[in-house]
């Protein structure tokens, strides 16, 4: 996530500096700090942010689960954090899902492949 996106999820959830810094439990310094692009964003802190994000989208976004969307196999649904869950919209916050074929070892191979995939690309969309 770069300083651009993350002012633009900011906005579009409608929250100050000062009130999105207590929503991430962090300092108002940080968020600007953020926004500046004077330090990296924390993985923690993306996954908040995007976390928010699908909250606040939950009412008008994504009808079908990742392994419907997908076309997961049965045996790979069934190895999956996300169906055990059955968190098929928020795949992309849950370390270990199997995605085109594999889990990701980090958070920015897992970003790489969520940003090509419809589930996180619709909660992105209007960001």
């Amino acid at each position: 996530m770069d300083k651009k996106e993350f002012s633009t999820i900011r906005r579009r959830l409608g929250k100050t500096q000062s009130q999105l810094a207590q929503l991430l439990g962090t300092s108002v310094k940080a968020i600007q700090s953020f926004e500046q692009g004077w330090r990296r964003i924390p993985v923690h802190v993306q996954r908040h942010m995007l976390f928010l994000l699908a909250m606040k989208n939950a009412s008008s976004g994504q009808s079908k689960p990742c392994w419907e969307i997908e076309k997961c196999p049965v045996e790979t649904r069934q190895n999956c954090p996300a169906w055990e869950f059955q968190s098929g919209n928020l795949c992309w916050f849950i370390n270990g899902t199997i995605c085109r074929g594999e889990p990701q070892e980090s958070w920015r191979e897992k970003m790489k492949e969520c940003r090509k995939c419809e589930v996180l690309r619709s909660i992105l969309s209007n960001a």
